[in-house]
């Protein structure tokens, strides 16, 4: 009984010693981790500062060379130090511009190649919209069924070209067999020249024979000119009319190229009743094939310089461009004739020389003709490309008629001469149908 009673005793005076070196041990690790903590964040601390301090030093060791270059730039050159400043800062402003303006233009190619690679892609709202009101709406197969060939016909519409519409006025006097035809005005033509307008006129002629043509004067800067200009064309029986189609050609008057024609209006008198006074809008019509009909013969260009002191009219034939095909291996041996004339009579002729097997001669050829002042509005310049013709008779290609009496782009090639005297005008024409008198050389 000792013995054991002894045991419990040593028991229980052990258990209190185990406790408190846990105690112990536990606020031992605690105290570590903290101080390795604290040493760790210390250490951080230190590093930043340091780093920062790098840095600083760093930074004010190249201010301190920059301004010692600065100095010395400013001693060499003679330049203060503000000056070399300003200097430096506007050349840095220059090269940032020249930057940008490589960035942009670089992304300007890049949207125009990406915008060209898409367009087979493209889908036109026009036809999403046909799938239903909005882009969150979906169609019912039904939908889809009627709206099938729409966008078809939408683009079809879209492709059509709107080239203007003309308004004309028709009076026919059956006692004179004459057909009064008013040129009235023009809206909505589109702009040819290249600041946005066009300088329209507009050719008058009958078909098939196309005998007796009309121009209108040229207005300039306007899409929407207003004639009121009227023609008359004589000896037209009412049976032959309605055999007779009634065409309004509108052109862009151009006078260093090619008149671009804009359209045309063809109204077959067959299907309209002369008996009454017709006044109406008509939408203007492509051309028919290219060029359309008045440029079969081909165009010449050429200057005129009048000199109201010496009475000297000065003519420069400088080229000709697609000509009509005389010979039988589809070329021709064009030359220019010029005469000038007063009352139907020939007072004076030159020629150009022959260019031969060529359908767009080159001349650069001056003739100078004697007119003196008050005849100068009398007389008339007829110019006429003739092909040569060594065996038969050399038969003329069409002409140009200037002067007394002359309309349309030919009434403005002579009135622009007039009013800049001693000044060289030079101007595009295109030719006409030569009449039988000038078949003769």
């Amino acid at each position: 009984m000792p013995a054991i009673k002894r045991e419990v005793v040593d028991a229980e005076n052990v258990e209190p010693k185990v406790e408190p070196n846990l105690t112990t041990l536990t606020s031992f690790v605690s105290s570590t981790t903290s101080t390795i903590r604290s040493s760790t964040t210390a250490a951080e601390e230190v590093k930043v500062e340091t780093k920062n301090d790098v840095t600083t030093q760093a930074t004010n060791k190249v201010l301190m060379e920059l301004k010692d270059l600065g100095k010395e730039m400013s001693e060499e050159t003679g330049v203060p130090e503000w000056g070399l400043a300003a200097i430096f800062i506007a050349i840095g402003v220059v090269i940032l511009g020249i930057c940008f303006c490589c960035i942009r233009r670089c992304c300007r190619k890049r949207r125009s190649k990406d915008g060209k690679k898409g367009l087979k892609g493209a889908v036109d709202l026009k036809s999403v919209q046909l799938l239903g009101s909005t882009y969150k709406d979906k169609p019912d197969m039904e939908e889809l069924t009627d709206n099938a060939e729409e966008p078809d016909e939408a683009e079809s519409k879209h492709s059509e070209v709107k080239l203007g519409k003309l308004q004309y006025k028709l009076e026919y006097d059956f006692n004179s067999n004459s057909l009064a035809v008013t040129v009235i005005q023009a809206e909505e033509l589109p702009a040819l020249d290249m600041g946005g307008t066009s300088d329209p006129y507009v050719k008058v002629y009958l078909l098939p024979d196309k005998k007796k043509k009309f121009e209108t004067k040229v207005h300039r800067k306007t899409l929407n000119p207003v004639f009121n200009e009227t023609f008359t064309f004589k000896s037209v029986p009412y049976a032959d009319a309605m055999n007779k189609t009634l065409v309004f050609a509108i052109f862009d008057f151009d006078r260093f190229s090619k008149h671009d024609q804009i359209g045309e209006v063809k109204v077959p008198l067959c299907q309209v009743d002369l008996a009454q006074t017709i006044e109406e809008w008509r939408e203007l019509q492509s051309v028919e094939g290219e060029g359309g009909q008045d440029n079969k013969l081909g165009d010449i260009c050429f200057s005129l310089r009048y000199v109201p002191t010496a009475g000297k009219l000065t003519v420069v034939i400088l080229e000709a461009k697609n000509l009509k095909k005389m010979d039988v291996g589809g070329l021709s041996d064009p030359y220019v004739k010029i005469a000038l004339m007063q009352n139907g009579k020939r007072l004076k002729k030159k020629k150009t020389s022959i260019k031969k097997c060529t359908l767009n001669p080159y001349y650069n050829e001056s003739f100078t003709f004697e007119v003196p002042f008050e005849q100068i509005q009398k007389v008339q310049l007829v110019v006429t490309v003739v092909d040569y013709d060594r065996i038969g008779t050399s038969e003329p290609i069409g002409k140009v008629v200037l002067g007394y009496n002359a309309s349309g782009t030919e009434l403005r090639h002579w009135s622009d001469m007039l009013a800049s005297p001693r000044r060289p005008i030079a101007q595009w024409h295109t030719l006409k149908d030569p009449e039988d008198g000038d078949k003769k050389d």
